[in-house]
């Protein structure tokens, strides 16, 4: 984990969200959904953004808001996200960081809300819902497709032109491209 010190010095981004006090549940799902759909990130609270201080946590409520953190990555986000939550001292004040993987298997989305209207990206240092083509990708990603790979089935064999294939085929093989060899 990079220190803290060169932390402090960074603006909030994509992979990087400050906040002196916990947010609401639904800002936090959002942002964890949105780390995890993206490349991961970490998300520090008890440091506050505008003016950036660090201004720590009560000691006593690390465990309870450690404990909140986990039900609401559980009970509101879907698929499953393992957040790894850390307890930070710098000087002297208690932090805590919550630490999120890019996923394996999106799109992740609020479960009340559905696919459709409860999945969230990282744009700049906001969270973004996703657009039905941002959503698409994201599936594609969790089946290992990339988008020129994907089978397009709004045309029919007869719509396609395919003479500069056929061209080609008959160049490398010596052979007609025929209805056959094609389905």
């Amino acid at each position: 984990m990079q220190k803290l010190a060169d932390i402090l010095k960074q603006p909030e981004g994509c992979r990087l969200e400050l906040k002196g006090s916990l947010p609401t549940s639904s800002e936090l799902a959002k942002t964890i959904i949105a780390f995890a759909n993206d490349a991961g990130g970490e998300f520090y609270i008890g440091i506050q953004d505008n003016p950036r201080e660090v201004i720590g946590l009560i000691e006593d409520d690390l465990l309870v808001l450690e404990e909140k953190i986990s039900s609401i990555v559980h009970d509101q986000c879907t698929p499953v996200i393992l957040p790894e939550i850390l307890f930070l001292n710098f000087e002297g004040k208690h932090l805590l960081v919550t630490k999120i993987h890019k996923g394996s298997t999106p799109p992740y989305y609020l479960k009340n809300k559905g696919i459709e209207n409860g999945t969230y990206i990282r744009v700049g240092s906001t969270n973004r819902q996703a657009s039905p083509e941002i959503i698409a990708e994201l599936v594609r990603q969790k089946q290992n497709i990339s988008f020129d790979s994907e089978l397009v089935f709004r045309k029919t064999a007869g719509e396609v032109n395919l003479k500069s294939f056929k061209d080609l085929f008959r160049e490398k093989t010596n052979e007609p491209l025929t209805n056959q060899v094609l389905y």
